[in-house]
């Protein structure tokens, strides 16, 4: 597979220079993908220096790279820490995630994530989950179709797209994804098309793959394993995401309410970096148009006592 093929690594540089402070150091990439982050923090490290892959998506093994200094564990990040602890590793140095979905995974006409052509309705990020999109969108009630499109989708006639939804189905099964957006043609705005259609292909994948909660799952384990000084790096493609690891690098929970001590000191695990989020330049934009909504932060694991 040609690098780049797979899948084009986003902010790659600023995100592996907040990532990497120890040479000899243990880092963890909870998104694989094509491995272009891997590779380059790789480049970074020591021969005493290693590095651990995460990625559920079977295809994503054809890219780990022959170094005795790598290991992939082909899993759900949300199970970092157990992993983790399956390896003899009880403290890394530092943890970077590169959200949402590759360009491979978009890419792949069977995998239905991309609302161009036509694509049996799967969404799965691992071939073996048993809930797909095709079962949310057939099997779920108009009350819960409406509350993700609400919530993950962030649409505004969310009732009204789950109405139609509804209606198609008791014609016939919605199988595929040209059968999913023709259900809900009347409602796409003209000049918003294809947001309004990736939006509702967004709220589904995210539901099909339970995205936000695992990212939850990841940002607490985050906490238990990361060193103090350690860096978690987040890349980010939506306002969900980004709210939740905002909040969390910056109150240490997912309410955005800071606790204090006693004496009025913030209690939290991390220290945003200054200066966040980094967002891609215009080059970056026209070399790679997955890049335009992405945001990266960085942020420094506090001491044990959690004060800064």
């Amino acid at each position: 597979m040609e690098k780049g093929e797979y899948h084009n690594p986003v902010l790659l540089f600023p995100s592996v220079d907040g990532l990497v402070t120890d040479v000899d150091g243990v880092y963890v990439d909870a998104t694989f993908g094509g491995g272009g982050h891997s590779c380059e923090v790789l480049s970074r490290l020591s021969s005493d220096g290693s590095l651990v892959g995460f990625d559920q998506d079977q295809d994503a093994a054809k890219n780990a790279p022959d170094d005795r200094r790598f290991q992939l564990i082909q899993n759900n990040f949300r199970y970092l820490k157990n992993n983790l602890r399956f390896l003899g590793i009880e403290k890394i140095d530092g943890l970077l995630a590169d959200l949402g979905v590759s360009s491979h995974q978009f890419n792949a006409a069977n995998r239905g994530f991309s609302i161009r052509g036509d694509a049996a309705l799967d969404m799965r990020m691992s071939q073996t989950a048993e809930l797909s999109a095709v079962t949310v969108v057939n099997e779920y009630t108009e009350e819960d179709l409406a509350r993700i499109f609400w919530e993950y989708g962030e649409l505004r006639n969310a009732r009204s797209i789950a109405g139609k939804i509804v209606n198609a189905r008791t014609i016939e099964k919605i199988r595929t994804t040209e059968q999913l957006m023709g259900a809900i043609q009347s409602l796409a705005p003209k000049p918003k098309w294809n947001q309004f259609m990736a939006r509702v292909f967004q709220a589904i994948r995210i539901e099909v793959n339970l995205e936000m909660e695992a990212l939850k799952d990841l940002l607490l384990q985050a906490e238990a394993c990361l060193k103090p000084g350690g860096k978690l790096v987040v890349i980010s493609y939506h306002s969900l995401e980004d709210r939740l690891v905002k909040r969390f690098m910056k109150t240490g929970n997912f309410d955005g309410e800071i606790k204090r001590d006693f004496y009025g000191n913030p209690l939290r695990s991390f220290v945003p970096e200054k200066g966040m989020p980094i967002v891609p330049d215009k080059e970056e934009i026209e070399l790679n148009n997955r890049a335009r909504s992405a945001k990266l932060r960085i942020a420094t694991r506090n001491g044990e006592n959690h004060k800064k």
